[in-house]
């Protein structure tokens, strides 16, 4: 019995790590997702699709939570061409997240004029790992981009056809060369 209970463990881990989630379909892409928004509405990342979106760990209380502001200045320059950013507020990294998502949304909007969308505060690694981010860090569903996120505003760019095309560590800006031209190089990819 015991080792059936654990081939049985193994085969649940399998269908996770290949993107499989208990009750629907096969999952293809980061955008194949449901997932909680900050305000507690369900959110499904399949209406995305066809647009190029950058997923970025969030923090309040982080020497990188000015990132903020250059997420939303590219933000408001490049989403009427499609481009939209998904702030996933986390609390793994120094404990530097630890508002409800009443405080996390009232503390970008008062403090960066946050108006793309955040998510649920989730967990981005760890045993408590959110399925979206199990997907983007398994070698298994994304194996040139996997590996475990590092840190606070860690960065996934993903093109118009739903597919993780880069990855940014913590300390790239937003707003950096580096970036900007991958962004508009998937916003100009039709």
């Amino acid at each position: 019995m015991k080792r059936f209970a654990a081939l049985f463990v193994v085969a649940v881990a399998f269908a996770a790590a290949s993107g499989e989630e208990k009750g629907s379909t096969k999952v293809s892409g980061p955008l194949d997702f449901k997932v909680k928004g900050i305000d507690g509405k369900d959110v499904d990342l399949s209406a995305y699709k066809g647009k190029v979106v950058l997923f970025v760990n969030v923090a309040s209380k982080c020497g990188y939570t000015s990132q903020y502001k250059g997420l939303e200045a590219i933000y408001q320059k490049y989403s009427k061409d499609g481009l939209v950013i998904v702030g996933v507020p986390a609390n793994e990294f120094g404990a530097q997240e630890p508002g409800t998502d009443d405080e996390i949304k009232n503390f970008c909007e008062t403090n960066y004029k946050v108006t793309f969308p955040m998510l649920s505060k989730i967990a981005v690694k760890g045993d408590a790992i959110a399925p979206l981010y199990k997907f983007l860090t398994s070698k298994d569903t994304n194996p040139k981009f996997a590996g475990d996120i590092g840190w606070n505003f860690e960065k996934f760019l993903i093109n118009r056809k739903g597919e993780v095309v880069a990855r940014y560590k913590s300390g790239v800006k937003p707003e950096s060369d580096e970036m900007t031209k991958a962004i508009t190089t998937e916003l100009e990819a039709k």
